[in-house]
């Protein structure tokens, strides 16, 4: 395998990581005393009232950085920080985001030190640096079309694994607020000051099985094979997901943190979010300036094939 295929599958893999770890684990934990000052049903309201403002705003800058341990979880990039920057918008969703951080380069000192990705009609594409051009005939841009990639493979199960991936890749805020209004234990912190915005800070917990229950993106699943993502979750040492949500005076969420425990140490993912109905214009890089990880997963599948056909002889 390549240096640019092992890049480009690690940095696929790690990207997949950051996009849908926010509404899958959570962060930070409330270090003040607790005030609950609002009732269950107030605090419904206001985050309903957050859900449907959020709903409507369609798109935001986004601040995103994720802490991983260095664990089987997180074997694609061997634990560190990752960040994330941009517009992004939802329904349909879009995005022109910047990677960066430790874990992104974690084994490889050629890799770039920051990535633009950019989505369009669920396809995304990943600016890999002039290294990977060098050895792509000056091709820069990785494609990645994971529901093609699944289709491809030809096995059912991964297809509608891959689909649930993109389902998570498209969760935008007010989605991840629909999850959080099924936690059992909602509940206000009280008012903070968040990057000189004055906010209502709440926070909930959900269980694995809660999660996954209240989780869409999992329902493509068969019963099968919810029980084993279930199983091999649990097996991790992971049992709940913390989450702690800052609404603004417009009720929009100005920042969102999901910590999620596990036998290796904690996952979390902090989010701010700012100039909700940014335009986001996405200019998708020419064929010419593009590599399509599909091909180059069909080329080594066939180079292997004729590998061990030659062995035979």
């Amino acid at each position: 395998m390549t240096v640019v295929v092992r890049r480009a599958l690690g940095t696929a893999a790690a990207t997949a990581l950051l996009c849908t770890g926010a509404v899958a684990c959570g962060g930070g934990s409330d270090k003040g005393a607790e005030s609950d000052t609002q009732s269950h049903s107030q605090v419904t309201r206001a985050l309903t009232a957050a859900y449907e403002k959020t709903s409507e705003a369609k798109s935001a800058k986004v601040e995103m950085t994720m802490k991983m341990p260095s664990s089987p979880m997180a074997s694609a990039t061997g634990g560190g920080t990752m960040k994330m920057s941009g517009t992004m918008g939802w329904d349909p969703t879009v995005m022109d985001m910047t990677m960066s951080g430790s874990a992104l380069a974690a084994g490889d000192p050629d890799a770039p030190k920051d990535i633009r990705m950019v989505w369009q009609d669920d396809v995304m594409y990943m600016d890999m640096g002039t290294a990977a051009a060098k050895d792509m005939d000056g091709k820069r841009w990785m494609k990645m079309d994971l529901g093609a990639l699944a289709k491809e493979s030809g096995d059912e199960t991964l297809t509608r694994q891959m689909t649930g991936s993109l389902d998570s890749m498209n969760q935008d805020p007010a989605q991840q607020i629909a999850v959080l209004l099924d936690s059992p234990n909602l509940k206000h912190i009280g008012s903070a000051t968040v990057d000189g915005v004055q906010t209502q800070h709440y926070k909930g917990k959900l269980t694995v099985d809660e999660m996954m229950k209240s989780n869409d993106s999992l329902k493509v699943l068969s019963k099968s094979e919810r029980s084993k993502l279930l199983e091999n979750v649990k097996k991790a040492g992971i049992k709940d997901y913390d989450t702690e949500l800052w609404v603004n005076e417009d009720d929009l969420p100005v920042r969102m943190n999901v910590t999620m425990d596990s036998a290796q140490g904690a996952v979390e993912i902090s989010e701010k979010f700012s100039d909700y109905g940014a335009a986001v214009k996405v200019d998708v890089p020419p064929a010419n300036q593009t590599f399509d990880l599909m091909d180059m997963l069909k080329e080594l599948g066939d180079a292997a094939g004729a590998g061990a056909s030659d062995s035979d002889v």
